[in-house]
């Protein structure tokens, strides 16, 4: 039985809902869920295609529709704001209110790791305390972060790192990392990671006035891909990925921090003859 608190995309959620009930009622269609919440059938079908959304003020003849019980009503509310939200902030209120109802997250992903990806310098913070063990001084690992964040920011990441058990004080009175590595689900992982990957790209843009040429490697490329071929090219990533992490752990030592984005999206439309 599907629960609504497993989805992130009501739209998701609606086209499953929407199998089931036609699986126990062949009368179960687009055009009755049109009319129960007053929408033409064809806008339906987009919806559930997730080429538009629905209106606000149609979310409680949905949540009427599909039965939903208070705390239901209030996720799915929730999940439909986060789908039309147009900025960052909007989603990430949103995010953080549906991460608070999900099940998911008890069984995946605990809050303080959704915390984790919401800052870039958290896990720029933990490399630089795997490469020199921090000491206590949080305007030298402040200074340390390129560019450099405020002494509260580096606080506040040490903070984190150690409720995480991603860093620990030895005997030596250093913090040191640890072996532990962050998992998270699968839905939630993506949607969490989504800031992080954002101020990330940010910083990948400034690098090229804040940082000399030879101390960075910015190159693009522009490919004309057929779509079958697209799982065999994130297949190369991915292995690429792999690869050059084993070739950065074959090395002695660590001297300094780097980010890597490798980033494969569309610029043009599918361009295939629809039928």
């Amino acid at each position: 039985m599907i629960t609504v608190f497993d989805y992130l995309d009501y739209r998701e959620f609606l086209r499953d809902y929407y199998k089931d009930k036609k699986k126990e009622s062949y009368f179960f269609s687009y055009r009755f869920i049109g009319s129960r919440v007053g929408m033409d059938s064809s806008y339906i079908i987009k919806v559930m295609q997730g080429t538009l959304h629905i209106a606000i003020n149609k979310i409680t003849k949905f949540i009427h529709l599909l039965e939903l019980s208070e705390t239901e009503a209030e996720y799915f509310e929730a999940l439909v704001h986060f789908c039309r939200a147009k900025t960052e902030r909007q989603r990430k209120v949103y995010f953080e209110k549906l991460f608070s109802m999900s099940t998911i997250k008890s069984q995946q992903l605990e809050a303080n790791k959704y915390e984790f990806f919401q800052k870039w310098y958290y896990s720029a913070v933990w490399s630089i305390i795997n490469c020199k063990p921090f000491d206590g001084d949080f305007r030298k690992l402040a200074k340390r972060c390129l560019p450099a964040i405020t002494v509260w920011d580096a606080k506040r990441a040490v903070r984190l790192l150690k409720k995480l058990g991603l860093i620990i004080k030895n005997s030596d009175g250093l913090y040191h990392t640890t072996n532990l590595n962050l998992t998270t689900g699968t839905k939630w992982r993506s949607k969490a990671v989504e800031v992080y990957q954002r101020e990330i790209t940010t910083l990948a843009t400034e690098s090229i006035d804040r940082c000399d040429k030879k101390e960075r490697d910015l190159s693009t490329i522009t490919l004309s891909v057929d779509l079958k071929a697209m799982p065999e090219i994130q297949e190369h990533i991915r292995q690429f990925r792999s690869s050059l992490i084993k070739l950065v752990n074959s090395y002695g030592g660590t001297d300094r921090v780097y980010q890597l984005n490798v980033q494969l999206f569309p610029l043009s439309t599918d361009l295939r003859e629809k039928q």
